[in-house]
C-alpha cells in the first residue's frame, strides 16, 4: 500500500500496539467473550478464478469473491469476529446500518484498526432491515491493490420482523470490476441521469476552473479504468448460469461493489419492478426496463420470467458486458447461445420512485455544501474540496457541528462535470429536491449527484458520534471528497 510518511507512521503504531496487547473486542455484557460468533470474516490474499484464464490475486473475505452472504435479523443482536490475516492494519464498514462509531469500520470516526495478523470481536443490532453490505474503508491512494479495488465486498441481508414474500426466490447479484489501471482523465457520461439541465453558475465555476488549469500546462487528472468485468465474481460466459422457470417472480438483490463505476443493468424481454433502493423500501413498486447503479447503491427488483429463453442480464456498455459485465438468465428447457438485445431508451430520475411533493418534515437547519475540483493538483491525481476544503487525514476535524434529535438539510452544489455518489455514514437520508423538482418518500444511504447540478437530502442527527460524509468513488473520496459531521 502506498502511504504518506504520517498515515505509515500511524499504522506502524497500530501494529506495534497490536503486537504487545491482546485482540481488541468491542462487546456488551449480554454476551461471553468465548461464546461462538454468528459470522467469521477472514481478511487474507487469495485467488479469484474470473474465467479458467483470468485468474486474480487479491485481498479477499473467506477465501472468496464476493465475501459469503451475512444474513441477519431486524433487532436480534449479533457477534461478528473479523480476523486479518494480512500485513496492513484493516477497517472493514458496515455499509448502510445504524451502527455505533467503535463498529461502523471508519477510521475517521475512530473505529479500532482491525490489527495486522490481529482481530477484532465486534457485537451490534443490525438494522434498518433490507439490502446492506460489508467492505474495507482502508484509503488506496495511487495503490489500486488496496481499498476497494481489491476484492474486500460481501452483501449483508438484514431480515425484516415481517416478510410479505411476494416473490418466489431471491438472487443476490454483486456487479465488481478487476484490473484496474491510471488513465489521463475523459468525461464521464451522464445522460442517462434526468433531470439533465445544468445549473449554469456551477457550470460556469467549473469550466472556468479547468480551463485555467489547462492553459497553465496541466494535464487532466487521472481516472481509473479495468480490464476486467464480473458478477458474482465470474466473467459474462463463465460459471452457472441463473436457471428459472417460466412463471416465476425472481426478487434481485443488486449491488454495484464497484470502486469507482456506475453500473447498468438490463434483461432482454423483462423488467425490473424495483421495490427498494439501497435496501429501503419504496412507497410503491415502480417498474423500469433497465437498472441504473451508481458506487455502492442497491436495488431490490423483481423480474416476473414471462419470456422464455436463455438471455443476458448486462450492462448496457458492449465494451463492459463484452469483456465480463454480465451473466446468463436460462429458462428450465431452453438451451442455446444465450442473446443480447438492447433496451428501449431511459433516463433513471430518482423521482420516479417517490412522491412529487415537498418533504413532510420541515428542516431545522440548511447546510450548504459545494464540491469541486482541482484539477491534477495533487502529483497528477484530482484534488476534491468540499466549501472549498479538502478533507486533511493528519487532522481528521469535524467540519460540521450537529445537535442531536435536529432534522438537517444538506443542500448539495457540484461545481464539476463528474457524477458523484454521495454516502453518508450511520444514517439514512430522504431525497428532498433534485434541482428544482421536489420530492418526497425516498430514503436512500448513497445518491448520485448529476454533474453541475444541485440536489437536496435530509436526515437526522439521532446516531451521536462522529459520522463521516464522503463520495463514495475511491479515487475521490482519497483525495479530499471527505467531511465529518459530529454531535453529541
Amino acid at each position: 500500500m502506498s502511504l504518506g510518511r504520517r498515515e505509515f507512521l500511524a499504522r506502524l503504531g497500530a501494529v506495534a500496539a497490536a503486537a504487545g496487547h491482546a485482540p481488541t473486542f468491542v462487546r456488551t455484557a449480554s454476551r461471553a467473550l468465548g461464546q461462538v460468533p454468528d459470522y467469521t470474516i477472514r481478511i487474507g490474499t487469495g485467488l479469484i478464478e474470473l474465467a479458467p484464464d483470468r485468474i486474480i490475486s487479491t485481498t479477499t473475505y473467506n477465501g472468496q469473491f464476493p465475501g459469503p452472504l451475512l444474513r441477519f435479523t431486524e433487532g436480534e443482536r449479533a457477534v461478528v469476529d473479523i480476523v486479518n490475516e494480512t500485513d496492513v492494519p484493516e477497517q472493514l464498514h458496515w455499509h448502510g446500518q445504524t451502527v455505533p462509531v467503535d463498529v461502523d469500520g471508519a477510521e475517521e470516526e475512530g473505529t479500532p484498526f482491525v490489527p495486522a495478523r490481529g482481530m477484532r470481536r465486534i457485537e451490534f443490532t443490525p438494522g434498518p432491515a433490507g439490502l446492506r453490505f460489508y467492505h474495507t474503508h482502508n484509503r488506496a491512494g495511487a495503490d489500486l491493490n488496496s481499498g476497494q479495488y481489491s476484492g474486500q465486498i460481501g452483501p449483508v441481508y438484514i431480515a425484516p420482523r415481517h416478510d410479505d414474500g411476494r416473490y418466489d426466490r431471491e438472487v443476490f447479484l454483486v456487479l465488481k470490476e478487476f484490473e484496474p489501471f491510471l488513465s489521463r482523465g475523459g468525461d464521464m457520461a451522464q445522460d442517462f441521469l434526468a433531470p439533465s439541465a445544468p445549473d449554469a453558475a456551477l457550470k460556469h465555476t467549473g469550466e472556468s476552473a479547468m480551463h485555467a488549469s489547462l492553459a497553465k500546462g496541466m494535464p487532466h487528472g487521472y481516472e481509473v479504468g479495468y480490464r476486467l468485468f464480473s458478477i458474482n465474481g465470474r466473467v459474462l460466459g463463465h460459471g452457472d448460469p441463473i436457471r428459472v422457470r417460466a412463471g416465476e417472480r425472481v426478487l434481485f438483490h443488486v449491488l454495484n461493489g464497484s470502486a469507482t463505476e456506475i453500473r447498468s443493468l438490463a434483461l432482454p424481454g423483462h423488467t425490473f419492478a424495483v421495490v427498494a433502493l439501497d435496501g429501503n423500501p419504496l412507497p410503491a413498486p415502480v417498474t423500469v426496463p433497465v437498472l441504473w447503479i451508481g458506487t455502492a447503491e442497491r436495488v431490490s427488483a423483481v423480474v416476473e420470467m414471462r419470456h422464455p429463453g436463455v438471455w443476458i442480464m448486462g450492462d448496457l456498455a458492449d465494451d463492459d458486458r463484452g469483456h465480463g459485465m454480465g451473466i446468463v438468465i436460462e429458462y428450465a428447457g431452453r438451451t442455446g447461445k444465450p442473446v443480447w438485445t438492447p433496451p428501449p431508451p431511459f433516463h433513471w430520475n430518482y423521482t420516479r420512485f417517490g412522491r412529487p411533493a415537498p418533504a413532510a418534515a420541515v428542516p431545522d437547519e440548511i447546510i450548504e455544501m459545494t464540491f469541486a475540483k482541482n484539477n491534477a493538483s495533487n502529483d497528477g491525481f484530482n484534488e476534491w474540496t468540499i466549501n472549498g476544503i479538502s478533507f486533511a487525514r493528519d487532522r481528521m476535524e469535524p467540519m460540521f457541528h450537529l445537535q442531536q434529535g435536529k432534522r438537517y438539510r444538506l443542500r448539495m452544489h457540484n461545481a464539476s462535470d463528474d457524477i458523484h455518489p454521495i454516502h453518508l455514514h450511520r444514517h439514512t437520508f430522504e431525497l428532498t429536491r433534485i434541482m428544482e423538482v421536489p420530492t418526497a418518500g425516498v430514503l436512500k444511504d448513497v445518491v448520485m449527484l448529476n454533474g453541475y447540478q444541485t440536489m437536496d437530502i435530509d436526515f437526522t442527527a439521532n446516531y451521536p458520534g462522529r459520522t463521516l460524509f464522503h463520495c463514495h468513488q475511491q479515487l475521490h473520496m482519497d483525495f479530499g471528497f471527505m467531511a465529518l459531521f459530529d454531535y453529541a
